[in-house]
């Protein structure tokens, strides 16, 4: 498998640490409010990564964090009269249940900083000792200067970056580019904990660097989460990283890229955001997904109706493969798989292949999702006069295989049929029978209705929920 790394700039074979396990380490969300399509992305593409190492045969750690200690959080306890870890544990409930939608697996490790305050305090203390941060009025700042690598990964000169930074009202640091690891506590109803350097709390960038060493090590595999990240979260954390502990921070480094909105940077004040909760009121988190991974994941993506609904309509096409194979499996013919089923199944592996090379090509989902669809078209071609049992069992296997790789085709079937439903179907094949053609396209289009589709085939009527 080959990734581009961001940090050299170039598509890399994939080698990790330690033979057959692979540890990553993503940047989640801030807990403050519902979640946007711009952070969704992330969240289904590393996802998707995670499930595709594994399918591989590799064992994965995975650690994405949770922010619960930052300004936002403590101005959104203000304005909802409640307390900043209230305000933390009610969207991290709602984290989860948008992220459950789109099925992204929870991590290994979901870390939270209010959890490791000591690791993080450990971590400063460690810096301020080796010369690389001091304190200044109860604040802590990181020395950017006495860390030559630094802007290595954004590939920015420090000394461009020093004509453009400032020192704002407050802050007392020595130089414009050095950043806080810790912060002095401000105001009474501010959340804080006890430090050397009095109350406070951590800065944004030193939470990662050292949750990410508690639960992967000084040294991992992937550090990944969106391009806005690049500069200065993770060029932060590398500089803190490396000079607390002397070795390498990731050997590689993933971006996915923007998302626009209608071809427009998603914007507040534009009023074209959108939370993945709004987006749900029109699609299914499948729809969603699907769209995420629709374009390969370091290229910008736009978000607009017209592209949403190709989306649906090419999620659709999955499923109706999916419901076809299932309904086949039980209701198709009995005996072995014929000859030319079988030819038809040794020709799989050809989009096997197809589907690993592109997602070998630095996680290439739309190539793999367009060998998804060369499967589809070879498996309705194979059943399109009915198909035995085992053909259909084995179709939809080679199916699912790379359904849960890109985490799609997840919903349960619910094939139980209302027995008011069941009277009119039954009603309706009596009548067929009796030639009684206008009496059963009645009651054809009295199920359409009600969102049920039948489907006369070979081997019976198959119903279809839309």
């Amino acid at each position: 498998m080959k990734i581009y790394n961001t940090l050299t700039r170039k598509k890399e074979e994939f080698v990790p640490i330690k033979e057959g396990e692979v540890s990553i380490y993503v940047c989640g969300p801030t807990v403050y409010n519902f979640f946007h399509i711009g952070n969704a992305r992330p969240f289904v593409v590393f996802d998707t990564l995670r499930k595709y190492l594994r399918y591989r045969g590799y064992k994965v750690k995975f650690v994405q964090n949770f922010t619960d200690v930052d300004d936002k959080i403590i101005n959104r306890a203000r304005e909802e009269g409640i307390t900043a870890p209230e305000v933390s544990e009610k969207y991290i409930g709602e984290y989860f249940r948008d992220a459950a939608a789109l099925n992204v697996e929870k991590a290994d490790v979901h870390p939270r900083v209010s959890e490791h305050i000591q690791d993080i305090i450990d971590f400063v203390q460690t810096l301020v000792d080796k010369g690389y941060a001091y304190e200044a009025d109860g604040d802590v700042y990181f020395s950017t200067r006495k860390f030559p690598e630094y802007g290595k990964l954004s590939k920015q000169n420090i000394d461009d970056l020093e004509a453009g930074a400032r020192i704002a009202v407050g802050e007392v640091k020595k130089d414009p580019l050095d950043f806080a690891l810790w912060k002095a506590r401000k105001s009474e109803d501010e959340i804080a904990w006890e430090s050397p350097w009095g109350m406070g709390r951590p800065g944004w960038h030193i939470e990662c660097s050292a949750m990410s060493k508690k639960h992967l090590g000084e040294t991992i595999d992937i550090h990944a989460g969106g391009q806005d990240l690049q500069f200065p979260h993770h060029e932060n954390e590398i500089a803190q990283s490396e000079c607390c502990n002397g070795v390498p921070f990731a050997h590689y480094w993933m971006h996915n890229g923007y998302i626009t909105i209608d071809n427009e940077k998603m914007s507040k004040s534009k009023g074209n955001f959108f939370t993945v909760r709004d987006i749900l009121k029109d699609y299914s988190g499948e729809v969603i997904r699907f769209f995420l991974l629709s374009g390969q994941y370091r290229s910008p993506i736009n978000f607009s109706k017209e592209l949403m609904d190709q989306a649906r309509n090419s999620l659709a096409r999955m499923e109706n493969c999916k419901e076809n194979l299932v309904y086949l499996a039980s209701a198709g013919k009995d005996g072995s798989v014929t000859e030319a089923e079988k030819a038809a199944l040794d020709g799989y592996d050809q989009y096997r292949q197809a589907f690993i090379r592109a997602m070998d090509d630095d996680l290439n989902t739309a190539d793999a999702i367009s060998a998804v669809f060369e499967l589809i078209t070879a498996i309705n071609t194979a059943v399109k006069d009915g198909a035995t049992k085992e053909f259909a069992k084995k179709s939809l296997e080679t199916l699912m295989e790379f359904a849960d790789v890109l985490g799609l085709l997840q919903s349960k079937e619910d094939n139980s049929v209302d027995p008011e439903i069941k009277k009119l179907i039954d009603e309706r094949q009596e009548a067929r029978k009796a030639k009684n053609f206008a009496r059963a396209d009645e009651i054809r289009d009295m199920l359409k209705e009600k969102g049920i589709t039948l489907k006369d085939t070979p081997q019976g009527v198959q119903i279809i929920k839309e």
